[in-house]
């Protein structure tokens, strides 16, 4: 039975590209509002002004509408900013309560007092009665003795003792408040049951179950998913590691490939599959499947997901899917030299081969350029000894007006040639796709022959035949 009440969210910060380890977040939270008929919140995190940009949140927003998490599926977004007076008073409130006391001390003061400077606060201003003032931190009042128990249901219960949690800050000197307090203060305001969020965040746990209890409300589900790490075991990194949301997106990853492949971090719907769309994963997820260990983000095989989404697509689709690649200033051919209908007769060659959709410009481009780019390793080996009479028995051959000019023909022509030559039909074949496609790799030559007709491959080994002299 659905259940209404659940309200999970999403809380970015609008502070830089979209990461991935902020979309598995993002989708954790959706699949378990999807599951229970709940809702989802989006609530943008705002309240740093010196490292927010506008272009940062509609970064999060066209992030979310690739990954499938358009404006219909979620609730919001809400701005943490505009809570700023309701955080205020919740300070003001706690401060009242007897909950939270002022502190004067400086940075240089708490180091004196520390013979241990690994050591937290040490509780001096917790009864020294000081009112509020500029310079004056908020501090909360941490009970004394006893445990805090975080309920965690990918983690289990994780025991916080208090004589380790210092009398944190909750509000700055200048009334603003921390990120553990404001997000109380939000969640409560938003009614959210369930905090699913990155593993970094446990250790806000017990802080923010203490202010959810002072301010009389049960403490939210807590979820903390395991972190992502590189082939290293390191924390995935924006300074290392290629983890933008939006390059992977440039470079023609598919949303349904990267939503799979993310899912599976740290959950497996308990069978051998690994390729199934997400509505095949929603009924089969359980935050309580979800291993605590860290997750290996292995870019290689997101690439064999999207490789397998590719060929899964309809032909249309594929076509279709490949258009932001075909154009705009990066292409390598003129504009005009692009011929929709051509594309579409070789884009089932080249669905098979390519692993993200970027790569179909190296594919085809031979196609619409007035003469190939030539790789030079790939000339240096395909054009020795025996390569000039290959090229010089297909120029005649191939120019013969009653040679049908199909991928079969074509294929034992040159198959022929070749043997004239003492030569297999691979090794023939390698200076005529060097001539024609300025690589020896690509799709399948003699089709690309034809797509390419007799005029312009005679062309291209014509000028092939005049570079080796």
């Amino acid at each position: 039975m659905a259940d209404t009440s659940i309200r999970t969210r999403f809380a970015p910060s609008p502070t830089g590209m979209f990461h991935v380890g902020n979309a598995r977040s993002l989708l954790l939270n959706w699949v378990v509002a999807m599951q229970t008929g709940g809702r989802l919140v989006l609530r943008i995190e705002d309240t740093d002004a010196e490292r927010n940009r506008p272009e940062w949140t509609e970064g999060i927003l066209d992030a979310m509408a690739w990954l499938g998490v358009d404006a219909s599926q979620y609730e919001g977004p809400y701005s943490q900013a505009s809570y700023a007076p309701k955080h205020q008073e919740v300070s003001e409130r706690l401060f009242a309560e007897g909950r939270a006391y002022y502190c004067d001390c400086t940075r240089e003061q708490l180091q004196q007092r520390r013979e241990n400077p690994n050591l937290g606060y040490d509780g001096y201003c917790r009864d020294r009665g000081l009112e509020p003032g500029s310079g004056r931190a908020l501090r909360f009042r941490v009970p004394d003795g006893g445990v805090t128990v975080v309920d965690d249901q990918i983690r289990g219960q994780v025991e916080f003792p208090h004589d380790a949690l210092e009398d944190f800050v909750i509000a700055r000197g200048d009334g603003s408040p921390l990120f553990v307090l404001a997000n109380v203060v939000d969640d409560v305001e938003m009614g959210i049951t369930h905090v699913i969020r990155g593993e970094e965040h446990l250790s806000n746990a017990p802080k923010q179950q203490l202010l959810w209890q002072a301010l009389g409300h049960e403490a939210p589900v807590w979820a903390h998913a395991p972190v992502l790490v590189n082939e290293k075991r390191q924390k995935l990194s924006k300074r290392r590691d290629k983890v933008a949301l939006e390059t992977y997106q440039a470079e023609g990853y598919l949303p349904e490939a990267m939503v799979n492949y993310l899912m599976l971090l740290g959950w497996s719907p308990g069978d051998d599959r690994e390729i199934m769309p997400l509505a095949e994963m929603v009924p089969l997820f359980d935050l309580g499947d979800v291993n605590p260990s860290p997750a290996f983000f292995d870019e290689k095989k997101l690439r064999a997901f999207n490789g397998e989404y590719i060929r899964a697509l309809g032909e249309d689709e594929f076509v279709a899917r490949c258009q932001p690649f075909l154009h705009g200033d990066d292409v390598p051919w003129p504009a005009e030299n692009f011929d929709a209908r051509l594309f579409a007769a070789i884009a089932p060659l080249a669905q098979t081969r390519v692993a993200v959709l970027s790569e179909i410009v190296a594919n085809v481009d031979f196609l619409f350029l007035d003469e190939p780019v030539f790789d030079e390793k790939s000339w240096d080996k395909a054009m020795k000894p025996g390569a000039a009479e290959v090229l010089a028995g297909a120029r005649e051959r191939f120019a013969e007006e009653s040679l049908s000019w199909d991928a079969a023909t074509l294929k034992a022509t040159l198959e022929e040639i070749g043997q004239q030559h003492g030569l297999k039909l691979g090794k023939a074949q390698a200076p005529v796709r060097v001539a024609v496609t300025g690589r020896t790799v690509g799709l399948p030559l003699f089709e690309s022959l034809e797509l390419l007709g007799r005029e312009r491959t005679l062309e291209r080994i014509d000028a092939a035949r005049t570079r080796l002299g």
